[in-house]
Order: structure tokens, then C-alpha cells, then sequence
């Protein structure tokens, strides 16, 4: 099971009930935090998820109501006498910035690790999912993320009996390793069915409509997708922003038909954005309005039946 949370909606500046950009997800004892914007530890605390156990934080860009919660939430982990490494990621020049907010954060008792991304897309690969970093369209660079979490086949207990080796090598070929047996190799393909679909969830914000985004998001489980205006008429603010209406974060939605899309990063002038979504739904229909705390579990395609 995947959980995922928006934890803030909000771009530019926070409102009473909506808190900045940032979005939580939690997979088999790992937990990943995008963005970090301001009040990114109340709306943690909120949800009644923990901020001590975060292993991974990646920013999409370097803009304040992106990275400005980041100080306070360190203070926060270091003081919950976290000891384990944190894992940053982020466009080209992470380490700089973030020891600069640091300032107001020197002494931590775990260290961090900075991993800043290289070129237009990269993967990054961790134990039991991977992020994919990919560049998007904004004023300074700027990237969306694939969480993916790939699922190997099912294990095939008769081609298992069917080679000379002991019930106990079957663990290590299940888990993707080779063995060795009686001078022969063993690989896990001789055991192994096809690999069965994973799970994926697309987030991307601060950017005008590019390709690359709905290439990325083609076929996700869930694609969150900035909106920052609903109104039409505000087109030309989205494209002199670098930012996106709802229609057309709805298109990009149209081309990748993920199984689930929610909407995110709203200007502070928009109040209601569920007033907007009969014209979105014209575009896009499966398209929701995203709003603080809004959660799913995604669950693999066996476990839903």
C-alpha cells in the first residue's frame, strides 16, 4: 500500500485553511516528503503522521513557499532525536541553499545527505521504489517527480520444483538474486512470471504546459497537477508567471489519462475550486480539486480485487 497526503495546496502565500506547497507519501516504512513550504509540520501534525521517520525530501525548485518550511522541520526531527541520514534532492545548487536556511538550523544530530539532480530527467534508485526526476517549465529550474514502485511477477512454485535445487536457494532467486548451485547458475527469470504493474504517482508544479508532463504521467495512479488559476481570464498572469490554469492542467490530463488526478498549488485569489471543475470536467473528466490533507491509499491492482 502507497499513502499519499497533500499536506498544502497553496502558492505564493498561505491562507487560514490552506498551507503551502507539499505532499507526503509513505510505502512499506519509508517515508517521502515533495516540497516543503510554510506549515508543512502543521498540516504533518494534522494528519497525525510523524516527522521523525521522513527519509527523503525532494524540492521540485528553490522558490519560497516550496523550500521556506524546511529550517523548522529539521529543528523539529533533530529535537525528536532523530540519528539516522535524511536524503535531500533537488535542482542544481541544493547544497547551497539549503545550508544557507541551515543558518537558523546549525547543529543537527544526523547528518544529510545532498543529491542534486544532473540534466533534464533522472532516476534516483532506493530500497523498494525509485523517484524520477524530470524537468519542467518554470522561471528557474524546476522539476516534476514519478514516485514508482515496480513489482516483480509471481512466484511459480512448479518451475521452482521443476530444478535441482533445495526448497531453501527458492527465498534468494524470489528476491531477484542468482544462485549458485552444484556448479550451475540459477537466475530469478527460471522462477519468476512476468513482472506485474507497480504503482505510480506523478507530481509536478510551478511550470506551463510541456510534453514531458504528460509523457511522465501517462498512465499514473494518481497525477498531481499544479492549477494555480481557475478563472480564464487569468490566462495571461499563467503565462507570464510560468504557471498553469485548470484547463490546461486538465489537457495534460486528457493526453496522460491517469486513473486519478487532483489539482494543487492555488493562487491565494482563488477561494473555491470546485466552483470551476463542470467546464474542467469537459476536458478531463476524472480531474478533483485538491485541498489540504486530501489522502488516498493506492493499493496494487490484486489487493483492490
Amino acid at each position: 500500500m502507497l499513502d499519499v497526503c497533500l499536506l498544502g495546496t497553496g502558492g505564493m502565500m498561505p491562507l487560514p485553511r490552506r498551507h503551502l506547497t507539499s505532499m507526503m507519501a509513505r510505502y512499506n516504512g519509508t517515508n517521502i516528503l515533495i516540497d516543503c513550504g510554510e506549515a508543512t509540520q502543521v498540516a504533518i501534525k494534522e494528519k497525525g503522521w510523524s516527522f521523525k521517520p521522513i527519509d527523503l525530501i525532494a524540492f521540485t525548485h528553490f522558490h519560497g513557499d516550496h523550500i521556506g518550511g524546511l529550517p523548522g522541520l529539521l529543528l523539529t526531527m533533530g529535537n525528536a532525536d532523530r540519528t539516522e541520514p535524511l536524503t535531500i534532492i533537488g535542482p542544481k545548487g541544493l547544497k547551497r541553499v539549503c545550508e544557507s536556511l541551515r543558518v537558523i538550523a546549525p547543529e543537527l544530530p544526523f547528518e544529510i545527505v545532498y543529491m542534486e539532480i544532473e540534466g533534464t530527467e533522472q532516476t534516483f534508485e532506493f530500497p523498494g521504489f525509485r523517484l524520477e526526476a524530470f524537468k519542467v517549465k518554470h522561471r528557474v529550474p524546476c522539476y516534476g517527480y514519478n514516485l514508482v514502485i515496480d513489482r516483480a511477477g509471481k512466484f511459480d512454485t512448479e518451475r521452482a520444483k521443476a530444478l535441482p535445487i533445495p526448497i531453501r536457494m527458492w527465498g534468494i532467486l524470489q528476491s531477484g538474486e542468482e544462485v549458485e548451485y552444484e556448479g550451475v547458475t540459477y537466475t530469478p527469470d527460471m522462477v519468476m512470471g512476468p513482472p506485474r504493474k507497480g504503482l505510480k504517482v506523478t507530481y509536478c508544479t510551478d511550470t506551463r504546459p510541456v510534453p514531458v508532463i504528460a509523457e511522465k504521467a501517462q498512465g499514473a495512479d494518481l497525477f498531481i497537477c499544479e492549477g494555480m488559476y481557475g478563472d480564464r481570464d487569468k490566462q495571461e498572469d499563467a503565462e507570464k508567471k510560468y504557471h498553469m490554469t485548470f484547463y490546461e492542467a486538465a489537457q495534460l490530463g486528457a493526453q496522460a489519462q491517469p486513473a486519478r488526478m487532483w489539482l494543487t498549488h492555488y493562487s491565494p485569489s482563488l477561494v473555491k475550486p470546485a466552483e470551476y471543475m463542470d467546464e474542467v470536467h469537459k476536458i478531463c473528466e476524472i480531474t478533483e480539486p485538491g485541498k489540504d490533507l486530501k489522502s488516498i491509499t493506492l493499493t496494487f491492482e490484486e489487493e483492490e480485487t
